[in-house]
This record gives C-alpha cells, structure tokens and sequence, in this order.
C-alpha cells in the first residue's frame, strides 16, 4: 500500500460534507489521472463517503484525521486502505497496526520520528509542513533518519510541491487545493477534474528531472 502511494506521488485532502457526492468526486480523480483520496474525519459524512468510494475499487482511499481508536475502527470497517493523523497517539497506532492496515502518523521533532518509528510505523506525516521548516527540515532529517519516508502536508501550494517531491525522503504530498471544500460543496467536479490534471502535469515534470536527496 504504502509503495502504491509513493507510486502516485500526490494525494487530495479533502473534506466531505456530502456522502451523495463521493462518487462525482471520485468520478474527477479517476478522469484527473490520480486515483487516491484522503478523507478526513471531520465531518458526519466522511465515514459514509469512504465506503462509497472503497466499494468502486477504482480509486485508493484513506482516512484522515484519525484521532481514536473508535474513529480508526469506522474508518477500517467503511474500507479505509490506510489512515493518516495529525500526531502520533501511541494506542491509536499500535492499534491499527495490528489490524494490519498501514498508519501514516503525524511528526514534527526527532523524538516523534523515533516514537513512531518505534511503535511499526513505516511512512509518517510531517505536519505542518511548512509551519515546521517544510524542505529544509526534511533535509536535515534525511541523515540520522535514513529509513524515514514522509508524507508532508500543510502549506503545500502546487509552486511547493516540485521542492518537497525531489527528495529521496519524500514519499508523496498531501494537497487539500485539489478538491477545496467549496467546490466539492457545489458538486465543481469538472473543476476538480482540472485541478487534478494539472498537478498530473506538475508530477510529470518532477518526474524527468529525477530525485536531489
């Protein structure tokens, strides 16, 4: 799962409010050309929207947000393939890693990087990236924590992403600009569709210059 998500490099954060509307919007990511989805656990209707989605079984999708173990069980349950927080919780991870679904917990400082790392996590988010250093920090953090692969999100603009996707630590991007929660609120699944195609463009030209770190 985990090499599926450094495969697709990017993934839309987004909030939803509307359970009847995952399926335009999983409609968008599949024309868009980037078929995964982190739905964060932040409204009624995210649970309902994940397991729409997880029945088409065309597109990846997680959960984020996951602060409890009962938000981790729904979540699973509803076909989440992995989920994402904000902080590392040390029985919410080691939960869910015994349930045996992949868990991408939040980190800033090297003493959460080793407390995660610790419990079986093998890819951690690095929230909030930009807040906390974005590019520069990952860089530092690259030579005591050679086996740490994150997934930075928080201030990430499309200008941004080519820096944080050039290094070698880097295991995708979340972006919540792709599927803002205006326009899934207004069902602008075309417009999302075109968000989605042009950070495909952005990826592509990541993609031939190679890796720096």
């Amino acid at each position: 799962m985990i090499n599926r998500i450094a495969a697709l490099k990017l993934i839309p954060m987004v909030v939803m409010d509307r359970a009847d509307q995952a399926d335009g919007f999983a409609d968008a990511l599949v024309a868009g050309g980037l078929p995964v989805a982190e739905i964060t656990f932040r409204t009624p209707a995210a649970e309902a929207s994940i397991r729409a989605i997880a029945k088409r079984g065309d597109v990846l999708v997680g959960a984020g947000t996951v602060l409890t173990i009962e938000q981790a069980d729904r979540a699973i349950d509803a076909g989440a393939q992995f989920l994402v927080a904000p902080g590392t919780n040390p029985k919410v991870v080691d939960h869910v890693v015994k349930r045996g679904v992949p868990m991408m917990p939040g980190v800033v400082t090297p003493s959460e990087i080793e407390l995660a790392m610790s419990l079986g996590a093998t890819a951690l988010k690095f929230f909030p990236a930009e807040n906390m250093g974005g590019v520069d920090t990952l860089k530092a953090y690259a030579g005591p924590y050679a086996d740490a692969r994150f997934l930075p999100t928080g201030g990430i603009t499309p200008e941004l992403l080519p820096g944080y996707l050039k290094l070698n630590n880097v295991l995708a991007c979340g972006g919540s600009w792709l599927a803002p929660r205006d326009l899934l609120a207004a069902g602008k699944f075309d417009d999302i569709r075109s968000r989605v195609q042009q950070a495909k463009n952005i990826l592509a030209g990541i993609a031939s210059v190679g890796n720096q770190l």
